[in-house]
């Protein structure tokens, strides 16, 4: 079964640096994932494997630890999924496609403390919970940006990764093709 990896935390430089994509494959082929492919270099992977979640989870996050010394958090979805969640993307044409961010995580999301976050007012940052993921509509001209990753992970109490709405559109269209 195909499955898309989200790396947390990857940086340009640094402990969490993963020097080449192309090396990330290759380890992650050795650790006996089928057809793995990456797409750019903030860490997306698609790959092809019977495991479960939880073994995924753990082998990659295991073996970049060991062969690239990155301690890096993994949040796995399906081909499904990432279309789902550019499907659902609430911003329609008259925003700036290139400021929209879907937030993904692993775990379950607490619908309290969701409704708190979309009640609260973000000033000319958007905030919208989807069915796959959470939506960020950040302007570049926002006066305080208040909305990243480490705020809602620290106000929802759980691991997530952001892309790029055109990074999950490509994922999920290379996800078809191999």
């Amino acid at each position: 079964m195909k499955k898309i990896i989200l790396l947390r935390g990857v940086t340009p430089t640094g402990r969490n640096r993963i020097p080449k994509m192309a090396y990330l494959a290759e380890i992650l082929t050795e650790a006996g994932f089928d057809n793995v492919q990456t797409y750019i270099q903030s860490g997306n992977v698609i790959l092809e494997t019977a495991l479960s979640d939880e073994t995924i989870r753990k082998l990659v996050h295991d073996t970049i630890l060991e062969k690239i010394g990155a301690d890096l958090s993994v949040i796995i979805k399906t081909p499904a999924q990432l279309e789902m969640a550019f499907q659902e993307n609430p911003f329609d044409e008259t925003y700036d496609l290139s400021r929209i961010h879907l937030v993904f995580t692993n775990d379950d999301l607490d619908t309290e403390a969701l409704n708190g976050l979309s009640q609260t007012d973000f000033g000319d940052e958007t905030f919208v919970a989807g069915s796959e993921c959470l939506y960020l509509y950040l302007p570049r001209d926002a006066k305080k940006k208040r909305l990243n990753t480490n705020f809602l992970e620290k106000q929802l109490g759980i691991c997530m990764t952001m892309r790029k709405l055109s990074v999950i559109k490509r994922l999920s269209e290379l996800s078809l093709l191999f």
